[in-house]
């Protein structure tokens, strides 16, 4: 068990980290953004934060849902900075 992420006793690590790429190309494709500046943005996400709980089940989700989730997480920022 040297995974860093588990669920069960069994290890989720690839799974996770392909999760979090396929969440990042998809913020990368719709921002218009290298795939770095998606990472970063997201890996300081609260929806990041919660994706590492493995035991939530967050993991199991689809990327598309996870990025719809970020992006309501900063709508409220980005409604902050347009005003």
């Amino acid at each position: 068990m040297n995974g860093k992420y588990l669920f069960k006793g069994e290890d989720i690590t690839t799974e996770v980290f392909f999760k979090i790429e396929h969440i990042c190309n998809i913020l990368a494709e719709r921002e218009n953004i290298i795939f770095d500046k998606a990472y970063e943005a997201f890996i300081s996400s609260d929806t990041y934060k919660i994706l590492k709980r493995t035991h939530n089940l967050y993991w199991a989700e689809s990327a598309e849902f996870l990025a719809d989730e970020y992006y309501r997480e900063i709508s409220p920022r980005r409604l902050k900075l347009n005003v």
